[in-house]
């Protein structure tokens, strides 16, 4: 795909340096421990774009074996950002499970935890503080849907989306008309 098509993409309406678009991909590929030198996923076609290499597989995200359904998210402005069973590492240090390459963000800010269901936040000694809801925190704290923490000045909200399946039908307007006619009737 070229460059030119990617960025329409991915910021329509919005111009961004070049720059911007190979470090997005430069982030896609950590995040799959892909090289640019030796490409498993995305191959960098030289003056034009990026050409996906990889295998593709049909079947449901949940038949990867030995791997549970991510089901938590931290977003940040459009990154939605997926969060596993286990500790996540939030910083600007490229070494960190949650990238956030901004200023005011510390190498190691802070170290988001999922275990069992729960989920919780705590700072490591960053020097712009993390909030929660907020308040600054000082110590390990839980995290519930919606919650708003902020990692110095980046304001991130952490999502669990609801399990699949679980939706209410709202009642029609037939039945809604039907449901007053009826009491009418009674009451008239």
């Amino acid at each position: 795909m070229s460059r030119a098509v990617l960025l329409q993409r991915v910021w329509p309406s919005t111009f961004v340096e070049d720059t911007n678009l190979a470090s997005l991909v430069a982030e896609i590929r950590r995040v799959l421990d892909d090289t640019a030198d030796d490409p498993r996923f995305v191959r960098t076609v030289h003056r034009f774009g990026y050409w996906f290499v990889g295998s593709v597989q049909e079947g449901d995200a949940g038949d990867v074996p030995g791997k549970a359904p991510i089901r938590y998210c931290l977003i940040w402005d459009t990154r939605q950002i997926p969060l596993g069973e286990g500790e996540h590492i939030v910083g600007r240090s490229p070494d960190a499970s949650v990238w956030i390459d901004a200023a005011g963000i510390s190498r190691h800010h802070a170290r988001v935890t999922v275990m069992r269901g729960e989920s919780t936040v705590e700072d490591l000694g960053s020097k712009n503080g993390t909030f929660v809801r907020g308040t600054r925190i000082t110590a390990r704290h839980p995290l519930v849907d919606g919650d708003q923490i902020r990692f110095g000045p980046v304001v991130v909200t952490f999502r669990i989306p609801p399990p699949v399946g679980s939706t209410e039908t709202a009642p029609s307007r037939a039945d809604a008309t039907g449901s007053r006619q009826a009491t009418t009737a009674r009451t008239g």
